[in-house]
């Protein structure tokens, strides 16, 4: 078998899996649903969000906390992130809506579970209070834009490609060829706008110095006993804890009862179990990526 038929068999069946992975994407959302479960507590409703994926998309968060803010029965939210964070605009649309949240008067309580980082960061700042464990890795206060040149490949299999464009910027990052001088300056210019935006944030939200934040905002973690010394969290805790500070801001008497969403699995799911699981995680790592990113992608 010729080199040229080896790759082109790896590309047919590489285009076999993703639109699996596509496929299996349309049956979950035609086949799976939302139930809302209540742990018994005896006192007043505190909700549970939780978001434990990669920030692709805020639709479904935001949903929740609405949903969750103007129900007169739920006295405070919590909001669970285990998340390295994701896309710039879903990032900051999930954070808008938590401080819209603490805004109208509900308290709203981040707890940060293993990895919380990054646009997992970002959304957390517009919380009332924000709460970690002493191993949670947070942080990682920056900006990342990643591209994969794939132009040599192509050259080898004798596959070749043509661009028209209306400006020089136009297709500033295309897989086809390497990034110019002139578009190294101008990606600079566009993360070092976001970085900032995301400086801003911190600062006024945990009411420090702009320049006392950006000497650790260069991408580092850290963990949640060293994020509380440094004032990027508030204090440090379980989730249970930070339900009992939520409960006791929205004045809840005794134990609070816990409300959340729980997504009920599609039939295709139940059958495949965790392999389904991971096409879907797969699906999102691969397929719906956005490109400008809030995102910890060092191997924790």
């Amino acid at each position: 078998m010729s080199k040229t038929t080896k790759w082109i068999i790896g590309i047919a069946a590489a285009l076999v899996f993703f639109f699996g992975l596509f496929l299996l994407t349309i049956l979950s959302w035609l086949f799976s649903a939302d139930e809302e479960e209540t742990t018994p507590g005896g006192g007043e409703k505190v909700a549970l969000v939780e978001l434990r994926e990669t920030i692709t998309a805020s639709d479904e968060i935001v949903r929740q906390l609405k949903k969750y803010r103007e129900n007169r029965g739920v006295r405070a939210i919590v909001l669970r992130v285990e998340s390295p964070g994701g896309g710039v605009a879903a990032s900051q649309e999930i954070y808008e809506e938590v401080k819209k949240t603490r805004k109208s008067g509900k308290p709203i309580v981040v707890s940060m579970g293993s990895v919380a980082a990054s646009g997992g960061y970002y959304v957390s700042c517009g919380a009332s209070r924000i709460v970690a464990n002493p191993g949670t890795l947070t942080g990682s206060i920056g900006v990342i834009i990643q591209f994969i040149h794939v132009g040599e490949l192509l050259k080898k299999l004798g596959v070749d490609e043509s661009t028209f464009k209306t400006g020089k910027y136009k297709d500033s990052g295309s897989p086809f060829r390497r990034v110019s001088p002139a578009e190294r300056v101008y990606f600079d210019q566009l993360i070092g706008d976001v970085y900032d935006q995301f400086v801003n944030v911190v600062a006024e939200e945990r009411h420090l110095e702009r320049a006392y934040v950006k000497k650790y905002a260069d991408g580092r973690v850290f963990t949640g006993r060293k994020a509380c010394e440094l004032g990027f969290v508030d204090t440090l805790g379980t989730m249970e804890d930070a339900v009992s500070i939520a409960a006791g801001l929205g004045g809840v008497q005794g134990k609070p009862s816990v409300v959340k969403e729980v997504r009920r699995r599609a039939f295709l799911e139940r059958i495949l179990g965790d392999a389904a699981t991971e096409l879907t995680r797969l699906r999102q790592e691969f397929l719906t990526q956005p490109i400008l990113q809030y995102k910890l992608t060092s191997p924790y």
